[in-house]
């Protein structure tokens, strides 16, 4: 049976270090398209507090609490939620992004990819699964922002079924021109929904432009931010993805037997 959602991106300047201040702004932006009658929403890369390099551990050391505050959150509000957040595990800190259904954690996703250029990979943890989040508003293939330009993860996600592809991002200038068509280019070259959440503001020495979307199977850009807090809500018809891939089957017509399986 088709079914349609409506989805939102939540784009803001996160305050860094800032744990409860990040809180309130996340609360309340889940609170507005909650009104809106939106039912999954996917929030920026480490929404809770950015890149703190220097006091990361002990932001992490708050991520418990913080997820337990978005579970009830995302209780109260029916929601289905995606953003990533500081994780200590063994005295390792991975970029980890959750998946609440509900106010279940049904999910969990460490980032595979790090950004070496801006020095991830000397304070965070790679991950090594892939997920498909099963949820009660359809399967959700996770990626955070670097995974971006790693086109083999995301046929990988389409290849287990994702329907939505939900990524939190911190995206700085000046490569937004890069954001927009490799979002793009996921969408089509898979078939799927995107929701791409980025921060806006300076941090630091960062601009980041924020420029989240969502994006049909076709391509098509259904809401883009500017660079500035947004909150972009859509419907996201199924029967469109599904209609697409009977049209032209790229799934299907894969030669697998010449490059492998991702």
């Amino acid at each position: 049976m088709s079914k349609s959602i409506r989805a939102a991106a939540i784009q803001f300047n996160i305050s860094l270090g800032y744990i409860d201040a990040n809180l309130d702004t996340a609360f309340a932006a889940l609170q507005r398209i909650a009104k809106q009658g939106a039912k999954l929403a996917v929030l920026p890369e480490m929404w809770s507090c950015g890149y703190d390099y220097r006091n990361l551990a002990q932001l992490a050391e708050e991520t418990p609490r913080v997820l337990s505050e978005m579970q009830e959150e995302c209780r109260k509000l029916n929601l289905v939620t995606v953003g990533s957040l500081p994780e200590l595990d063994n005295g390792t800190i991975y970029n980890t992004a959750y998946v609440i259904d509900k106010g279940e954690l049904v999910g969990s996703y460490r980032k595979l990819h790090l950004f070496s250029t801006m020095r991830e990979d000397q304070f965070l943890g790679p991950g090594n699964q892939a997920i498909v989040a099963e949820t009660s508003i359809g399967r959700l293939g996770i990626a955070i922002c670097y995974d971006l330009r790693f086109p083999e993860l995301f046929r990988k996600l389409a290849l287990e079924g994702a329907e939505i592809i939900c990524l939190p991002a911190e995206w700085p200038k000046p490569r937004q021109e890069h954001w927009k068509t490799l979002l793009r280019a996921r969408a089509i070259e898979n078939q799927l929904f995107v929701i791409a959440a980025n921060c806006c503001g300076v941090q630091g020495k960062l601009d980041f432009f924020g420029l989240s979307q969502l994006i049909s199977p076709l391509g098509n850009i259904l809401k883009i931010a500017e660079e500035e807090n947004a909150e972009l809500v859509a419907d996201f018809d199924f029967s469109e993805m599904e209609s697409y891939r009977k049209q032209i089957n790229i799934l299907a017509d894969r030669r697998a037997d010449i490059y492998g399986t991702p």
